[in-house]
């Protein structure tokens, strides 16, 4: 029963109160009281299986709702115009065509003679 399928868990949900009420239904004919009817296992065993059933229907209508809202954010994303870079200044003053290594090896040449 570990099925992610909103369907699956649904068609789990039916089944298992299907199984309480024939229980109930054979608990009552046999004339038991409501506080042996609940404490009876089976009974409680199916209560479970239900609980469980309804807790993993709503993990995956959580799961749903995140995707959506993943989606909607998306959306609006991708509907606000992108912005262009702009391209990088260059740097007035200075010869650009060399290298800033080749700046550092000059300014190292010119200390060194003077």
């Amino acid at each position: 029963m570990a099925s992610k399928d909103r369907k699956a868990r649904l068609s789990q949900k039916a089944y298992w109160e299907e199984k309480l009420n024939m229980r109930l239904a054979v608990l009552t004919e046999r004339d038991m009281e409501s506080k042996k009817i609940a404490k009876d296992t089976a009974v409680r065993e199916i209560r479970a299986k239900l609980r469980e059933t309804e807790a993993r229907l709503m993990t995956i209508s959580d799961m749903e709702n995140k995707v959506n809202e993943m989606a909607r954010i998306k959306k609006e994303k991708d509907a606000v115009p992108k912005k262009e870079k702009g391209k990088k200044q260059k740097v007035s003053g200075e010869k650009t065509s060399v290298s800033k290594r080749q700046q550092k090896k000059k300014k190292k040449k010119e200390g060194k003679s003077s």
